[in-house]
């Protein structure tokens, strides 16, 4: 199958994994690359000196082309795309910030860049400064979906843009890649689907709950990590996304946590509260929300802990209904997909 995508970045299939903190590891990266896909690694929880030694085992696992994600607006990413720059990755993916510095350094040595938006007037700016491609992600998508549903979002965006599109919310399986293709996107991106499979390292616990949920099995707000996030629907998460005292994050907690995280970054702490403070209510606010989110987060992913984790996951949750390889999803849906193009081609008069 070729779309504007594959012939991009090089790869068999329109898939990528989308960047996953503790999901999308190098191995996981490697799977995904080498069953035809484009691995992206998540760097959100990673040091600049761990981000490298982690492109680093990507590199001896695959030949195959591969990406680094960067979320800007969190501390360290900016030093983690240096890295990755650096390190010439192949692509480089960035959200919630301004990333023309990283078009211009990446264009440098022949990498590719695409940003992660969720309406027209962000794909628009990535587009104008030279993105090579977007990741599209509509409401339906884990963690931080647009406000428009895929099936609109994708569709506006093209007719906006003339860069290639990666659809992301709502995709798992071929119904959902051929509806993207035949929306305007050019791929798709996959992070529920690719949690539940052989070689995501996602715990145990949280896998076979994916494959008991439903579509109707999620929840959906702004007071668990401030950005608007959807997650699986658990008594847990539930409470995690009750709105506190005054619609404010729980700022001595986050004060807590944020210990913890700079600690896990190798950052400074007074450097990284100070920072935080410097760069406007705004943004500290937003920086305290996903402080406070961070326990739950790992709490589900590394520790499948059900009582006190909050696990994203889109509401495609419920169309998985196994635990295949990467190899083996890949395949399948190739097949599907070129099955389900003779029919609709067969069924249109």
């Amino acid at each position: 199958m070729k779309t504007r995508i594959t012939e991009l970045f090089g790869i068999k299939y329109p898939i990528m994994l989308s960047g996953m903190s503790w999901i999308s590891t190098p191995k996981m990266v490697a799977a995904v690359s080498n069953a035809g896909g484009l691995g992206i690694l998540a760097s959100g929880v990673l040091d600049a000196e761990q981000t490298r030694a982690a492109i680093k085992e990507i590199k001896s696992l695959t030949d195959k082309p591969f990406g680094v994600n960067a979320s800007l607006l969190f501390p360290g990413a900016a030093e983690n795309a240096k890295v990755a720059l650096d390190e010439k990755v192949p692509v480089i993916n960035f959200s919630l910030g301004k990333g023309d510095w990283i078009v211009k350094a990446a264009h440098e040595y022949g990498g590719k860049v695409i940003a992660t938006v969720v309406n027209r007037r962000h794909a628009k700016r990535a587009a104008d400064y030279g993105c090579d491609g977007l990741v599209v992600t509509g409401h339906e998508a884990a963690a931080h979906g647009g406000d428009a549903t895929s099936l609109v979002l994708i569709p506006a965006i093209a007719e906006t843009v003339k860069i290639p599109i990666i659809a992301a919310g709502g995709f798992a399986d071929a119904k959902g890649l051929v509806a993207a293709l035949a929306l305007g996107a050019d791929g798709v991106a996959m992070g529920t689907r690719l949690m539940s499979t052989k070689e995501s390292p996602l715990h145990e616990n949280y896998k076979k709950l994916s494959l008991e949920k439903t579509e109707d099995d999620t929840i959906y707000g702004l007071y668990f990590d401030g950005l608007g996030c959807r997650s699986m629907r658990t008594k847990a998460a539930e409470k995690a996304y009750r709105k506190g005292l005054f619609g404010m994050p729980n700022f001595p907690k986050a004060l807590i946590t944020s210990r913890k995280m700079a600690k896990l970054l190798h950052f400074p702490y007074f450097k990284l509260f100070l920072g935080i403070l410097l760069s406007g209510w705004d943004n500290s606010k937003q920086l305290a929300y996903f402080a406070t989110a961070f326990p739950a987060l790992e709490a589900a992913t590394i520790e499948g802990d059900s009582k006190k984790g909050v696990l994203p996951v889109g509401q495609i949750t419920g169309l998985i209904h196994d635990v295949p390889t990467v190899a083996e999803l890949f395949a399948r849906i190739d097949k599907e997909a070129t099955e389900l193009q003779k029919k609709l081609s067969a069924s249109l008069l």
